[in-house]
């Protein structure tokens, strides 16, 4: 199989699918390597932000999957007219992040560092795919044990959890609240810049372009 015609099915498998594909899964599928579809991955990645178009090829641990643009974000609500996800409250943000930095985890974890019930803020995560159960922990009553999902590394502009800010170091009882509020608050941050600096190099590439027009 040639170059073109793995992105080719990449692509195509990609885009029926709609959610993220283990890339080992890709290539015994395509009788390739995995180091393959690696490499057409980042390809077909930088060829789809350098035309602008309006998907975009992501990688989410050893997944790949394909969304629509950032830039186009506000056409497609429209168009599908559904509306845009509320930010996270101050208590997701909370247990977002203890699971995050210190998965997987159990509730009464979670209680631990927060201080307060979250049974309610957990099955809220849940139901936004923020986060899943994974097993349950071999301890009296085996209580579940919970971890992120590909939608919060999709939502956080992260291809792996080994991108996580560092966690602050946390001395006392009381600074592990703040740290790593801190810390997913870094995250936001650097989401947001991302995605202005996205948008910048939009505006540069139609300045060149309107440029070479003017001079042709």
């Amino acid at each position: 199989m040639d170059t073109h015609d793995l992105e080719c099915a990449i692509e195509s498998i990609l885009f029926v699918s709609g959610e993220p594909v283990r890339i080992s899964r890709i290539a015994a599928v395509l009788g390739v390597d995995d180091r393959e579809i690696e490499n057409a991955a980042s390809a077909m990645r930088d060829w789809y932000s350098y035309e602008r178009r309006g998907i975009r090829l992501i990688v989410l641990e050893d997944s790949l999957q394909l969304c629509s643009s950032p830039e186009f974000s506000d056409q497609i609500r429209y168009a599908l007219e559904t509306r845009k996800p509320p930010q996270l409250s101050q208590p997701a943000l909370e247990v977002l992040s203890v699971i995050a930095y210190f998965q997987p985890v159990t509730r009464a974890y979670i209680e631990q560092i927060r201080g307060v019930d979250s049974s309610y803020t957990v099955g809220l995560l849940q139901d936004r795919g923020f986060i899943e159960s994974c097993g349950r922990l071999a301890a009296p009553g085996r209580p579940l044990l919970y971890r992120t999902t590909h939608v919060f590394l999709r939502t956080f502009g992260l291809e792996s959890l080994r991108e996580l800010p560092e966690l602050p170091h946390i001395e006392a009882e009381g600074d592990g609240r703040e740290g790593i509020q801190n810390a997913i608050m870094e995250l936001r941050t650097r989401e947001t810049a991302e995605q202005e600096y996205e948008k910048t190099k939009d505006d540069e590439t139609e300045d060149d372009e309107t440029k070479d027009d003017e001079t042709g």
